[in-house]
């Protein structure tokens, strides 16, 4: 499908697509420790260790070919692969649905790694539909839109799998083909003909891209500051039922309701908080701004000492999700539209990097300061640490503000 984009249309659609996505991703997880056990005939603690494998194989696969997908939308155009993207989640969820053996699981994530591109290429299709003080707020929409996602999949999927442990890989497959459909008939193309650029293969890999982000003074800032805040999330993420346990003992409905209230106050930061604070205080203000709450938010849930008090810190760490949107849309416009594509590919390899960092960091953190052989007992030590890396972005956006945001360090390409 061609024609003229209307702005409107198109961000519906490509919200929708990052909303379904996410259903999709999250209808899984509540069956996947079950699946595995079936698959291997072991135990928990053995298909705990498999799923963080299996996650540890996504993220690095979906790091190494981020910059390839983001590459080729600049060549070939946003909607082809945004729909190959989908169509390929399709297959990889068909494909784990009837696995056989648990390498057929490996061999779903690594191909949704590979081909996971509708992230990053959407965040440069809604860069080509939006106007300069338009593009953080939409931004926003396909942040809430993964918050929604995630909180509706996980219920979808626990209901599905009261129809057998393989069934909701199949209504998630079914989900992503439906999408594709929706996608090829009517999305429009969003980056004209003349703005594309040759496909190379030499700029299209993860260490040349992040290599060409540190180049640029401003770019390389803002890169860290992604990564340093995306790092912080895997390692919150990574270890919040775990700590939970240790702490307050809670049981695995607890932990639910506390993953769902923190989906929900996210969605709302990301679809509707996002749209008054940006146009009063601009993007700059507000990603400082919202990495201070994401520290204040660590220290109430490293330092409470009652369970309430954890929905209190979800609540202030929850801010921090305008983070994301607001250094991506300041990256976005140090980049030329011809470009794009290749940059979110980049910031895609930076939350690779941050996938594959932070769950080792959080694990690792927790086994030495959590085990009963502790010198010194502190489960909410990956916590503090979160919040150390995040001082660490702040302050690096305090010197953001002080160089010259202008031509002399704008890219003329990626």
């Amino acid at each position: 499908m061609n024609g003229a984009v209307r702005p409107r249309l198109a961000l519906a659609i490509v919200v929708a697509t990052v909303l379904v996505d996410m259903i999709g991703f999250g209808i899984v997880m509540p069956v996947l420790p079950q699946l595995i056990m079936d698959l291997t005939g072991r135990g928990l603690a053995h298909a705990a260790r498999l799923a963080g494998w299996l996650a540890f194989a996504f993220a690095v696969v979906q790091f190494v070919f981020a910059p390839v997908m983001g590459s080729l939308s600049d060549r070939f155009g946003r909607r082809p692969i945004l729909i190959a993207a989908l169509a390929a989640f399709a297959v990889n969820y068909m494909l784990t649905a009837f696995a056989p053996t648990v390498l057929w699981l490996f061999a779903g994530r690594m191909m949704a790694g590979a081909t996971g591109a509708s992230f990053s290429t959407a965040y440069a299709y809604v860069t080509d539909i939006s106007s300069d003080d338009r593009r953080t707020q939409n931004f926003g929409l396909l942040g809430m839109a993964m918050g929604v996602g995630f909180v509706i999949g996980p219920a979808l999927g626990g209901f599905a799998g009261e129809l057998g442990t393989r069934a909701p890989f199949m209504l998630a497959a079914a989900i992503a083909s439906l999408n594709a459909l929706v996608a090829w008939f009517f999305l429009p193309e969003s980056l004209r003909k003349d703005r594309r650029q040759p496909f190379r293969l030499r700029r299209a890999n993860p260490l040349s891209a992040l290599a060409r982000l540190a180049s640029n003074p401003l770019l390389r800032r803002l890169a860290i500051g992604i990564l340093l805040v995306q790092t912080t999330f895997m390692i919150l993420n990574t270890i919040w039922p775990f700590y939970t346990i240790a702490r307050f003992a809670w049981s695995g409905a607890a932990i639910g309701v506390s993953l769902t209230f923190s989906g929900l106050i996210s969605a709302g930061v990301r679809g509707g908080l996002i749209r008054i604070v940006i146009p009063r205080w601009g993007e700059l203000k507000v990603a400082t701004g919202a990495i201070a709450a994401q520290i204040v938010g660590q220290m109430v849930l490293a330092f409470g000492t009652a369970g309430w008090m954890m929905f209190v810190g979800i609540g202030i760490h929850s801010i921090a999700g305008l983070a994301y949107p607001a250094l991506s849309s300041m990256a976005s416009r140090l980049v030329p539209s011809e470009s794009q594509g290749e940059l979110q590919g980049a910031i895609a390899s930076l939350t690779g990097l941050a996938a594959i960092g932070g769950p080792i960091i959080a694990s690792q953190t927790f086994s030495i300061f959590a085990s009963e052989s502790a010198v010194f007992h502190f489960p909410a030590a990956p916590i503090t640490l979160a919040a150390c890396l995040a001082c660490v972005a702040f302050l690096i956006l305090l010197t953001y503000g002080k160089i010259n945001p202008h031509s002399k360090y704008r890219v003329k390409a990626l």
